[in-house]
């Protein structure tokens, strides 16, 4: 193949694009470089307007200081809003999302404040995790034990899934619209197959795995389950449906085998729902609020949103630092949670910076590592990994706290730990690794599309090219890379278990666990949410069970102030980055591009599990 490289025009500037292709830019004419000059202008008194309203907002917030309000308090929580899994740096644009962590902690302070009455849930939900929903319901089961009530309502409850029900059935009394169906009826999980897509338009999957679970690799090379990727999905799914269905025939005080039957006759009218004891009540949002202010006896009581309500500080107590990553483990800083990018990821540079800053502050004596990530990057979970092991050179433990799932890379930065602890209802594992490509060479010679390189140097130059299969070296070194990324992640495992290589690799083959497997197969230490996670950090740092902690967050998040410099600072590039961003975005084919590419090419990606979608 041929391979041309153009020479740019000595006023243009190069620079590389994400996929290698090397673009160019041309210099901008006087009416562009204009119109970019007022978009600047534009943005900046924009922001100008926002910090002023914000400066009105601050000081009436001060004026309204000065004497604690003396109604009485309702904190709520918006399952409709979806529930990260735990809080994320503050930005100038859009509310902060709601987070099992940040409810865990103001639950946790709520039930020793003589203000807060109780809570109200908007139970009507999907997509919560089970761990996320198991998480709540653990925190609102504790909160309750102060003789405060919960209350859910929700008008209808449209989900077959069992999990967003989990999230409420521990409430003191569900309601529900009367005109409403509740559908809750079971756990479907779901993988995508492209074997036959690829076979039908000539593309050749290339990939290079560890483990004969891990099946990922599954998704381009087969039509459909094979029977390790069918018996790791049943077990999982059966493993997370027994766990939630166990615990709402609790929470709700129907016999198990009485449950699984109503489960069977799914759906149920509100009124059918009411007679099994699924549900206690029938009513309106108004007739619950009004029925709320009844119990605590003020018409005035307030329905304080649960995201505006601080958890305890505990200024003067010894310091247990929290450090926390979600999402995709990625080069870099963590980035995302906001209105332009809503999936968070979890950034190497930030997660190690923030366990360093944790290791030089002198007043913490341990640390909490929250980790809810599918996995990523071998460099960056590496990165991550050495950040922690710092930690506890300096004679500091460290205790991961695993939310939604630590799986794959989310698994290997958590190998090391002093103490791991999970949810049951935690996914983790897939100690695996895979990697490789498309090759759509014979499908764009389909089309009559073509695409032809020069190759100068090695022959490893040019292997994620997609327009060519890997060359039998290029096959063999490949692999070569794709052992030595395994070995290490087994060694890391059996290092930080103290388990023999045989023994981790008895439970690796990239097979996802719950955290209830997990725990019998000595993947983690104990079970339960991220208050046991500080329990075992108190221990650890040999401070008495009853005695209070400050919970202080590493990296530290930036002010308000700090976040409109770097606004100001960036006006001149965002004009660049906007005209760029709107011409890619009128494209209709942009996200489909996008998404592509991301199939196709998994190069720094090694380290991620697929997990099943579950609802």
């Amino acid at each position: 193949m041929t391979d041309i490289t153009a020479t740019p025009p000595s006023n243009s500037t190069a620079f590389p694009a994400s996929d290698g292709m090397t673009l160019r830019r041309q210099p901008m004419g006087g009416a562009k470089l204009f119109f970019i000059t007022v978009l600047g202008v534009v943005v900046g008194l924009f922001a100008f307007i926002i910090l002023l309203f914000m400066l009105i907002g601050a000081l009436g917030a001060a004026a309204g200081a000065g004497g604690q309000s003396s109604e009485p308090v309702v904190l709520s929580i918006d399952l409709r809003q979806g529930v990260i899994d735990h809080p994320t740096p503050p930005t100038l644009f859009g509310e902060t999302p709601q987070s099992a962590v940040h409810i865990v902690r103001a639950l946790d302070r709520a039930a020793t404040d003589d203000s807060v009455k109780g809570v109200f849930i908007r139970g009507e939900s999907a997509g919560l995790a089970p761990a996320t929903a198991e998480e709540l319901r653990l925190a609102l089961i504790e909160f309750k034990e102060s003789g405060k009530f919960v209350i859910t309502h929700a008008q209808g409850i449209n989900s077959t899934s069992v999990v967003p029900f989990q999230a409420i059935s521990a409430s003191d009394e569900i309601w529900m619209q009367a005109s409403t169906t509740l559908s809750t009826a079971g756990l479907y999980s779901q993988s995508e197959f492209f074997g036959g897509v690829m076979e039908k338009i000539g593309a050749k999957p290339q990939f290079i795995r560890h483990g004969d679970y891990k099946t990922a690799v599954n998704s381009y090379t087969e039509d459909g389950f094979t029977d390790a990727h069918y018996e790791s999905s049943l077990s999982l799914t059966q493993d997370l449906f027994d766990s939630v269905t166990a615990n709402i025939a609790e929470d709700r005080g129907i016999p198990l085998q009485t449950l699984l039957g109503l489960l069977s006759a799914a759906p149920h009218s509100a009124e059918a729902a009411q007679a099994a004891g699924l549900i206690d009540e029938l009513g309106y949002l108004e007739e619950v609020r009004e029925h709320i202010r009844k119990k605590t006896g003020d018409d005035d009581t307030v329905f304080k949103p649960i995201t505006d309500y601080k958890p305890a500080v505990n200024v003067g107590e010894p310091v247990i630092a929290v450090v926390g990553g979600q999402g995709t483990i990625l080069p870099g800083q963590s980035g995302g949670g906001s209105i332009f990018s809503p999936a968070v990821n979890m950034g190497g540079e930030t997660l190690a910076a923030g366990l360093d800053a944790a290791l030089e502050d002198e007043d913490v004596v341990a640390v909490v590592f929250r980790v809810s990530s599918p996995g990523g990057s071998p460099a960056a979970s590496d990165q991550i990994m050495a950040a922690a092991e710092r930690v506890q050179a300096a004679g500091k433990p460290v205790v991961v706290s695993m939310g939604q799932y630590a799986a794959s890379g989310g698994y290997y930065v958590s190998a090391k730990a002093d103490h791991i602890v999970a949810l049951p209802q935690t996914i983790t594992g897939s100690i695996g690794v895979y990697g490789g490509k498309i090759a759509f060479e014979d499908t764009f010679a389909k089309v009559g599309y073509n695409l032809e390189g020069i190759r100068v140097g090695g022959d490893y130059a040019g292997v994620y090219n997609i327009d060519e299969p890997f060359t039998e070296a290029q096959a063999a070194k490949y692999q070569s890379e794709m052992d030595d990324i395994y070995n290490e992640f087994v060694g890391v495992v059996a290092e930080g278990r103290d388990m023999t290589r045989e023994q981790v690799i008895a439970v690796a083959e990239g097979r996802v666990w719950t955290g209830a497997q997990a725990l019998e197969r000595g993947l983690v230490d104990e079970l339960g949410g991220f208050d046991t996670a500080v329990a075992a950090a108190k221990r650890l740092a040999e401070i008495e069970p009853d005695s209070k902690v400050r919970l202080k967050t590493f990296p530290r998040a930036k002010t308000q102030e700090e976040l409109f410099e770097e606004l100001f600072t960036g006006t001149a590039q965002m004009g660049s980055d906007l005209e760029t961003l709107s011409a890619l975005m009128r494209s209709p084919e942009a996200r489909a591009l996008i998404e592509a590419r991301a199939r196709a090419v998994r190069q720094g990606q090694e380290l991620r599990a697929d997990l099943p979608t579950l609802r």
